[in-house]
């Protein structure tokens, strides 16, 4: 990385990296590599201010979330699962919800979020990759719910997970929690790009900078698209939402400069 990156948070974290190798990319590394990035609640409330300082950045384009270590994340840290092994219900439903609103605002984050999956990726980890809107694995890589062998449920993670792979699938990795690999994981839908490890960096930077070469906008509002038409029954009123949306961007400053520039035969004004 340049010497020059700068952080993006008021406050560094102490458990993440938190990078800026230019003014359109952020780079967002879970830095725990001694107990394989497993996460705490403290790793959590750095991950929700994180991401909710970069939601914000009207400059970022795009941001990819990697690992340090030889795994992505293994789920939680064990010394925060005995200390939830004397909690009461309440305790743990305030544990529960941190996650729940740290998986939020990650995927309700208005910019691309690229996942460098370069190592195991295990019961909470599975959340953070779900929360991703493209993931790229390393071909070593074992994917795990492993939640059911401890006797407890992927509950807080279930929803972006079953979004992610489909129910099909989550039907059987949820009761199975069987290990799964990056070729499977692909093959399923959950990874969209499988690459050797010495690849890795290559393949995520060029989407990471496909992503950051496009229409800033452009790129949010189509976030935007998948996420409200996904599911959705086309009806007349979801026809007539989509028409208006291409008309109001047609005529939008960007849009009318982006065709003028194809038209015209021009580098796109920002790239």
């Amino acid at each position: 990385m340049p010497n020059d990156v700068k952080n993006a948070v008021s406050e560094p974290p102490q458990h993440l990296q938190v990078l800026r190798p230019s003014p359109q990319v952020a780079e967002v590394w879970l830095n725990r590599p001694e107990v394989r990035n497993a996460f705490n609640d403290e790793v959590i409330a750095e991950l929700t201010q994180t991401f909710a300082e970069l939601n914000a950045d009207a400059d970022l384009r795009v941001v990819m979330l990697g690992a340090r270590g030889s795994a992505f994340c293994a789920g939680a840290d064990l010394h925060w699962m005995r200390r939830m092994a004397d909690y009461t219900e309440a305790d743990n439903l305030r544990d529960a919800q941190a996650l729940a609103q740290m998986l939020w605002t990650i995927d309700q984050c208005p910019l691309p979020v690229v996942g460098r999956i370069q190592g195991d990726c295990y019961a909470g980890g599975m959340g953070l990759a779900a929360v991703c809107d493209v993931l790229v694995a390393a071909s070593g890589v074992q994917f795990c719910l492993s939640e059911a062998k401890l006797g407890l449920i992927p509950a807080t993670i279930s929803p972006y997970v079953v979004r992610g792979m489909g129910a099909s699938a989550a039907r059987r990795y949820f009761v199975t929690a069987e290990r799964f690999s990056a070729l499977t994981a692909q093959q399923i839908g959950w990874v969209h790009e499988v690459c050797e490890a010495a690849e890795l960096d290559a393949v995520a930077s060029k989407i990471v900078q496909n992503i950051a070469s496009n229409a800033p906008r452009a790129v949010r509002l189509c976030k935007q698209l998948v996420r409200d038409v996904a599911g959705a029954e086309v009806t007349p009123e979801l026809r007539a939402e989509t028409a208006q949306r291409i008309a109001s961007v047609r005529t939008s400053a960007e849009g009318r400069a982006g065709i003028a520039a194809f038209l015209g035969k021009e580098a796109m004004p920002w790239s």
